[in-house]
């Protein structure tokens, strides 16, 4: 199966946030401080703690939801040069090859640790910084998707 493909800034972008909350630190992080802006919020309304105190923990719930909501993405964004450029695809029972006009890169299944999927793309991990986003909007139509998904349920760990 051979897929071509170029990517939408907004679907990268909300792409990398999937990737930034699945990771388990990250997630870790947010639940506490989502427990501890309602403790905050709780203590504030039984006049245990000061709204200095309140507000001070507001701001750093809005500032932390900010930088991996919108910062973290655009920051990727801007540096990877990768999601400006038009690339091929292929998938094969032995591996899968990216290519570009510059030349292609062949890697085989076991090169891949995990993969995920979010709405608009396959994330496909060779460790847990360094991922290929695959778009959807590469294939022709579901059944091309379904065909993918499979291929990757088969060939690598989840």
């Amino acid at each position: 199966m051979t897929i071509h493909f170029g990517y939408n800034k907004g679907e990268v972008l909300q792409a990398l946030r999937y990737h930034f909350i699945s990771r388990p630190e990250i997630r870790i992080m947010l639940i506490l401080v989502n427990v501890f802006a309602l403790a905050s919020i709780t203590l504030y309304a039984f006049h245990k703690i000061t709204p200095l105190a309140f507000l001070v923990g507001s701001f750093l719930w809005i500032v932390l939801m900010i930088s991996f909501w919108f910062l973290l993405p655009g920051m990727v964004y801007r540096r990877a040069i990768t999601f400006k450029h038009n690339f091929n695809m292929s998938f094969e029972e032995e591996g899968f090859t990216l290519g570009h006009e510059r030349g292609s890169k062949s890697w085989p299944w076991k090169a891949l640790k995990n993969y995920m999927e979010s709405p608009h793309f396959f994330h496909l991990y060779f460790d847990s910084r360094s991922f290929l986003l695959v778009p959807k909007s590469g294939c022709k139509d579901r059944d091309e998707i379904y065909e993918l998904r499979q291929l990757l349920k088969a060939k690598v760990r989840k």
